[in-house]
């Protein structure tokens, strides 16, 4: 369904730029078509055809979109290999995806595959020269829906990445969940990740609908976005929550005109209630959430119109077509109210993990539903509330703590601006707290006592963090989420790794 988009978008919006080059280029709807016409002939010239797999090494520039396109255009599959991962990281996964073409930037990519490599264009006719075949387009491709499209991998912070494969009807349920029937609705925006992630390979298409002009960023910076955001007149803010973080914690944020902005929507991790304060007064604009995980495709969200506290104690309600459970350890619907297993139904969700069948069958239950391997409950209201990862979750004298829990309350302190809690084992209590704390003021950081009397009243006491750590800042991992393996060889050396 990508290139069917793509076409349509073509006639459409034409001669409109479609995406803005890290080098400050522009493509058009017109130009973006007729290269990866050119780069998909490349692709059959070099015997790739319906069902290879071609995988991406690429930064997100326009090199990584066109190669993207002109897969589709041969029915071939896509798997998007972060770029920003180490080197061993990155082979696990090739050697997982076994591709018939790796297209990689210089020195991304090695071993026993067939490579070839890229530099970022400076212009336009400077792009994919070894792979694009000028005039040229590939044979015609009978529409497919069954068809397998694109390969996201996990973040693999817990052991090695699994491929989500996304057929064309999962990527068409998606763009129409988000998009519906509108086209030409879009305005100026930037993509801030990876290009190998579920955003941007299942969104793309809706992207395309909308007909609007996207900056791809090889690498984001707070200071970047925030310029782009002032002088492009963006109408939106996008990321994670550390990201939103760092725009705030800018020291030239307010030199910048934001006036425009008159939305904030955050996803890929939940937001603390003080980031989320922080982010609505000073871009003067209100805030929506997303909530979903790789294999889910889309998942639940709040509205920009819903009540404040909505995006802030909870991840929103299912979203059109989408079916929420939330299950006990025998896969059966615990009562409102009570903590489970949060696991997700819908037509966009992944159709299996790339050669894992054992994988596969431990991912979803006996009733179709994604295990997201979120923890969580339903209010009255409806709403899903996160407690944490299972496997974040650690007991502290028989009792169970949530991670996320305490990192909401902690949040909300003057002066921290960001924070998150890690575990270290105690010789009485099995488990303790450690509260990892980047200060507002780091020449003034809080105490371990400031904090446990903040959070008193409003944290139960074996909740409360009995250890800090005081960091400039939080570990990341290659998608911009706090990188709990590393917090955890932070606090505990011998834990870690």
């Amino acid at each position: 369904m990508i290139p069917e988009t793509l076409r349509e978008a073509t006639r459409r919006f034409g001669d409109s730029p479609a995406f803005v080059a890290p080098a400050g280029w522009e493509i058009t709807y017109t130009e973006l078509d007729r290269v990866s016409d050119e780069a998909a002939a490349g692709l059959v010239a070099r015997g790739v055809g319906p069902g290879d797999l071609v995988a991406l090494v690429l930064p997100p520039g326009i090199e990584y979109l066109v190669s993207y396109l002109a897969t589709a255009k041969v029915g071939a599959i896509t798997a998007g290999v972060n770029d920003r991962l180490a080197g061993p990281e990155r082979a696990a996964i090739l050697d997982l995806a076994g591709p018939a073409l790796v297209l990689a930037g210089p020195g991304l990519a090695g071993g026993d595959h067939r490579i070839e490599e890229h530099t970022p264009a400076g212009a336009l006719d400077e792009l994919l020269p070894g792979l694009r075949i000028p005039g040229a387009t590939p044979p015609p491709l009978a529409p497919d829906p069954g068809r397998d499209a694109a390969i996201v991998f996990t973040s693999g912070t817990t052991g090695t990445p699994k491929g989500a494969v996304y057929t064309n009807r999962q990527l068409a349920f998606i763009t129409d969940t988000d998009v519906g029937d509108a086209w030409g609705t879009g305005g100026r925006t930037y993509n801030g990740t990876s290009a190998a992630t579920l955003a941007f390979m299942t969104k793309l298409p809706g992207n395309l609908r909308r007909g609007g002009c996207a900056f791809l960023l090889e690498r984001w910076s707070a200071s970047r976005a925030l310029a782009l955001i002032a002088s492009e007149r963006m109408t939106s803010v996008g990321g994670v929550p550390t990201q939103l973080a760092l725009m705030l914690r800018e020291p030239d944020f307010d030199t910048h005109d934001l006036s425009s902005v008159r939305a904030i929507v955050v996803g890929g991790a939940p937001i603390t209630p003080g980031l989320a304060e922080e982010a609505r007064a000073r871009f003067g604009a209100p805030l929506a959430s997303r909530y979903s995980c790789t294999e889910a495709g889309i998942g639940l969200g709040t509205a920009l119109d819903d009540p404040e506290e909505d995006a802030v104690v909870s991840v929103g309600r299912p979203l059109p077509g989408v079916e929420l459970a939330v299950l006990d350890e025998d896969d059966r619907p615990v009562p409102a109210g009570e903590v489970g297993a949060v696991c997700l139904r819908s037509l966009a969700a992944m159709a299996r993990y790339w050669n894992d069948p054992e994988g596969t069958r431990a991912a979803f239950t006996a009733g179709g539903h994604i295990r997201t391997g979120d923890l969580g409950w339903v209010d009255d209201r409806g709403r899903l509330r996160l407690v944490g990862r299972h496997k974040e979750m650690y007991v502290r004298g028989g009792y169970n703590v949530y991670p996320v829990e305490v990192e909401a309350v902690l949040s909300t302190n003057p002066a921290v601006a960001g924070v998150a809690i890690a575990t270290r084992p105690d010789p009485v209590m099995g488990e303790v707290g450690v509260a990892c704390v980047v200060p507002r003021d780091p020449g003034a950081p809080p105490s371990l006592e400031d904090l446990r009397a903040f959070a008193a009243d409003r944290l139960a006491r074996h909740k409360l963090p009995e250890a800090l750590v005081v960091v400039e800042a939080l570990p990341l991992t290659a998608a911009q989420k706090v990188d709990r393996r590393a917090l955890a060889a932070l606090v505990d050396p011998d834990r870690g790794g």
